[in-house]
C-alpha cells in the first residue's frame, strides 16, 4: 500500500509521523512523508521519501510577530495573533500539498491536524484518510474540554469546546479553502464532503484514560510514537565529564520554541538551580536560552536525544510539548512544565494530575524562588515512586505498532468498499 503521511508544525509536530513512517516502511508499504522544508535532512537520513512543503509558517515563529504571539499568548491565542501573517501563505501550501500527493498517488492519507489540505485530497482522489494526532481535541468528548483551553473542564460544554476548536480552521480559511477546491481540486462547496476513516492518537492512555464516549472502533489512543536514536549518539566528553562530577543535574529544555526574552529565562533557570542546591543539563534548543555565562553548576549543550540523554539525569524542566513529556514519562522522570503556547498548558496539568510533577509554571511570572521552590518538590519520594510507576507502563506499549494495525485494518475496509 502506498500511503502519505503529511504533518506540519515544529520537530514534535514531525519526529513521531517519521517514527510512524519508519514503522510502515518495515511493514512493506511504500511512504511518503510531506513536511516543511527545515526537516529534509532529518527524514532522508531516515531512509524516508521526503517530499518538502513550505517552511515560512515554521519560520514565522522566530520573527518579532511570531515571538510577541508567543509571549502573549495561551493555548489557540497565539496561533490566533499570527492570522494576518498566515492568511497571505496559505494558498501556496495548500497548492504544494496537493502537488506533492498527487506525484505520489497514495492508496491512503495519514494527516496531522494542521494539514487543512489532506482531507481534501483525499476527497479528490477518491481514497481514505486518517486523521492522527499527537494530542486530543480532534474526537468531541463530555470528559474534558478542549487542550487548546486554559482550563481542564468547562462541565456540560466541554463536546462543545471540542467541535468548536475542530471547526475553528475551517471558519477561519473558509474563503481561501472554498477557492482552493474549486480552482485546483475541481470540487464544489467549502468543506470536504468525507470525513476521516478513523482517528490515531499518539500518547499513552496511561496518561490520559480513553473517554468512554469515543468509537473503539473509529478512535484509538494508540501510545506515544517515539523515534529513538539507536547506538549512532555519542555523548560528548564534556558532558560526560560534567554528569561524572557529582549528582544527576536537573534536564532543562524547550525545544523548538523561540526565543522571548531568551536571556533572561536562562538566568532564572540558573539562578533557580543554585537556590535549590541542583546541577543543570541546559539545551539551548531553537534558542529559548540564551546563556552568557556559565557557572559551575550547569552545562549547556545544543541538543541530545532524549531517549539516551534521559537515563543521565534526575528530572525534567521543559515547554510540555507532547513528544518531551512522553519521553520524560517514558524515562519514569518527575517533570516541571513552564508552557509557551498551544497544547504545552494542558500536559502540565496532566502532570500534576497525576502527581508526576509539580503545577506547570507561568513563563511570565516565572521568578527563581518559584522555580527553585518547584525543583525542589520533584525531591518528593512519593511524586519520583509515581513516576516511574508511570513509566513503566509506558514502556510496555507498543504505540507503532497499534497505530500501524489501525491504518492496515481500516484502510482494508474503505479499500473493499
Amino acid at each position: 500500500m502506498r500511503i502519505s503521511i503529511q504533518t506540519l508544525g515544529t520537530r514534535g509536530d514531525v519526529q513521531p509521523y517519521l517514527a510512524l513512517a519508519q514503522g510502515l516502511i518495515r511493514r512493506g508499504h511504500e511512504l511518503q512523508l510531506a513536511a516543511p522544508a527545515q526537516f529534509a535532512d532529518l527524514v532522508q537520513a531516515s531512509g524516508v521519501r521526503f517530499a518538502s512543503l513550505p517552511g515560512e509558517f515554521l519560520a514565522l515563529l522566530d520573527t518579532p510577530e511570531g515571538k510577541a504571539a508567543v509571549a502573549g499568548g495561551q493555548g489557540f491565542s497565539a496561533g490566533f495573533k499570527l492570522l494576518k501573517q498566515v492568511k497571505p501563505l496559505m494558498r501556496r501550501l495548500l497548492d504544494e500539498e496537493w502537488d506533492v500527493a498527487r506525484a505520489f498517488r497514495p492508496d491512503l492519507i495519514v494527516y496531522h491536524p494542521k494539514s487543512l489540505a489532506a482531507p481534501h485530497i483525499a476527497e479528490r482522489l477518491g481514497i481514505p484518510a486518517l486523521l492522527a494526532s499527537p494530542l486530543p481535541g480532534f474526537t468531541p468528548t463530555r470528559a474534558f474540554a478542549s487542550p487548546l483551553l486554559p482550563v481542564d473542564s468547562l462541565g456540560p460544554l466541554n463536546r462543545l469546546s471540542h467541535l468548536l476548536m475542530m471547526r475553528s480552521a475551517d471558519l477561519l480559511f473558509r474563503k481561501i479553502l472554498g477557492q482552493w477546491r474549486e480552482t485546483a481540486l475541481g470540487l464544489v462547496g467549502r468543506r470536504a464532503k468525507v470525513e476521516a476513516a478513523g482517528t490515531l492518537y499518539a500518547y499513552s492512555r496511561h496518561v490520559l484514560p480513553v473517554p468512554q464516549d469515543w468509537d473503539a472502533q473509529r478512535v484509538l489512543v494508540a501510545g506515544y510514537w517515539f523515534l529513538d536514536s539507536g547506538a549512532d549518539w555519542q555523548m560528548p566528553a564534556s558532558m560526560a565529564q560534567f554528569l561524572a562530577a557529582g549528582d544527576k543535574p536537573v534536564y532543562v529544555g524547550f525545544g523548538s520554541m523561540p526565543g522571548v526574552d531568551a536571556g533572561k529565562l536562562a538566568r532564572t533557570v540558573i539562578e533557580g538551580l543554585a537556590l535549590a542546591g541542583k546541577r543543570g543539563l541546559l539545551a539551548s534548543g531553537g534558542g529559548a536560552l540564551e546563556v552568557t555565562e556559565i557557572p559551575p553548576h550547569v552545562h549547556l549543550i545544543a541538543s541530545a536525544p532524549h531517549d539516551r540523554l534521559f537515563a543521565h539525569v534526575s528530572a525534567t524542566l521543559h515547554h510540555g510539548g507532547a513528544g518531551t513529556t512522553g519521553a520524560a514519562l517514558r524515562a519514569g522522570l518527575p517533570t516541571l512544565i513552564c508552557p509557551f503556547f498551544g497544547d504545552q498548558s494542558f500536559w502540565g496539568r496532566r502532570i500534576a494530575a497525576l502527581g508526576a510533577g509539580p503545577r506547570p509554571l507561568d513563563r511570565r511570572s516565572l521568578s527563581a524562588e518559584r522555580l527553585a521552590a518547584a525543583l525542589s518538590a520533584m525531591d518528593d519520594p512519593q511524586m519520583r515512586l509515581r513516576a516511574n510507576a508511570i513509566g513503566a507502563k509506558i514502556r510496555q506499549e507498543d504505540g507503532v505498532g497499534r497505530a500501524m494495525d489501525f491504518i492496515e485494518s481500516h484502510a482494508r475496509i474503505r479499500l473493499a468498499a
